[in-house]
This record gives C-alpha cells, structure tokens and sequence, in this order.
C-alpha cells in the first residue's frame, strides 16, 4: 500500500521528548557519524495526516474524514515503530489531561478544524502552556539602561546554572530592571563563562555580569532540554524585589 502521510520526528530520551538529540541526529547527516547517531537516538515519526492512499487524493477531503481513513490505515497495515500514530480527540477534558504531560516535554496543543480540508503550510492552530514562575538574574546583554537579562537557579549542590534569556525588553520594565541591578562584586559564579546568542548558535554574547540577588517574575512555556534549561526565550513579568534568590525553585525541578 502507497501512502502520503505528514507527521513529526520526535526522539526520547530519558521518559522525555529530547528536542536537542534531533537537533544533534540532523547535524550529522551522513557517515559514520550519522549512523552512530541513529543508533544512540532512535526517531520516530508521530503521524498526524495522510493525504494520499492508494493512489487518491485525499487533500479535499474534511481533517475528520482523512483523520478515519488514518486510523484505519494503521489497523489494517498495521503500521509499528518507528511510526507512531498521534492522538487525536475532540473531547476538553482529555485535552486538558494531556496538558499536564509537561514533565515529558509536551509543549502544548495543536488543533485543526474538522471540517477543514488540506492545505499545504501551516493551517495548524497551536495552543502553547505557559506558565509564570521566578528567575535570578545572573547577567545582561545590552546597554545598562536597556538591558536583556540571562537568568539562572541554583541547583542542589549550590551552583547557580545557566536557565535562560528573555526576549528583548520593554522601554518600561528596562528601565525599572536597570534600576535594581547591581554590578558584579568579587568572585562571581558565571566568571569566564560564554553563553551563545540562541538554541543552536555559536554566536557568542557580549554578556556584563551583575549581583546575582535579584529575582524576577518570568512567563516561560515549559519545553526546556535534556539539561533542564528552558528551551524558548522567556518573558519578564516584573522585579520581585523582596524575595530572596534561595526562594526561587530549583534549577531542574518543576515550576
């Protein structure tokens, strides 16, 4: 049987969803390398549409008609690893569930209309878990009065780590973050330490340390990589002024 599916590669690792592994498998293309790669981490392929089978062209048809004809398709191969049918429901309350499988790094949802034929690009809706939660801020890109911060939280062992960056800030809340922080003093945890500009980029920052006592208040979404740290760039929400750094969660834990 010949059929046209679209799906998603995903590979897991460690009872998550390890973005940075398929990351590191699609830099090594060819090779030894690639092969090794395979190897070390196994894809599958979360199938989540099919658009031709048995020489039709199922584009016309509805998302609900198309989303039947692939779960028969998968009874009656029937298809196995590495190919992995996505779930699919129309029902809020388990869709709520699944927002909960973040601690496996579920981003979020995405959803299509079922009457909606197929179109090529993006005709997907996607609803991304957000949550807020605090950071300390250990550095700063920019200028001093507008700075961009890099964020951080101890671990058990008492080591502050790399967690994340904001995006660009606000004239406002620049402002209001210059005005807290205070220049680096004495021996500081990050000295001589690099960070990139972004997930998968070699371009260094220009990075200015500061005291790593003030706390803020940031909006992340919860994909974060094998080490922990958050995958997207975060959200500053406000100065958490009277909290102290040891109040903050956990480098690693749950938010």
């Amino acid at each position: 049987m010949v059929a046209h599916i679209n799906g998603e590669l995903v590979v897991w690792e460690g009872e998550r969803l390890a973005f940075e592994r398929l990351q590191q498998r699609l830099a090594r293309r060819r090779g030894a390398g690639a092969l090794a790669a395979a190897r070390a981490w196994p894809a599958h392929l979360v199938v989540f549409d099919v658009v031709r089978l048995k020489g039709a062209d199922l584009t016309s048809w509805p998302y609900a008609r198309r989303r039947a004809a692939l779960e028969t398709l998968f009874t009656d191969t029937p298809l196995t690893a590495p190919f992995t049918l996505c779930p699919s429901t129309t029902d809020p309350a388990t869709a709520r569930d699944w927002l909960t499988w973040t601690s496996a790094g579920l981003e979020g949802l995405c959803f299509k209309r079922l009457t909606d034929p197929y179109r090529a690009g993006t005709t997907w809706g996607k609803y991304k878990l957000r949550v807020t939660t605090e950071a300390i801020v250990g550095a700063v890109t920019g200028t001093p009065a507008a700075p961009r911060t890099l964020l951080g939280r101890y671990d058990d062992t008492g080591r502050l780590r790399y967690t994340g960056r904001t995006v660009a800030l606000a004239r406002t809340a620049a402002a209001a973050l210059a005005d807290a922080l205070a220049p680096a003093v004495g021996e500081h945890p990050w000295a001589g330490r690099s960070f990139t500009a972004g997930w998968g980029s070699r371009d260094v920052l220009e990075v200015r340390l500061v005291d790593p006592q003030l706390v803020v208040e940031v909006a992340v979404d919860v994909a974060r990589d094998g080490a922990g740290r958050w995958r997207h760039p975060v959200r500053l929400h406000r100065v958490r002024a009277e909290m102290h750094p040891m109040q903050v969660p956990e480098f690693g834990g749950r938010d």
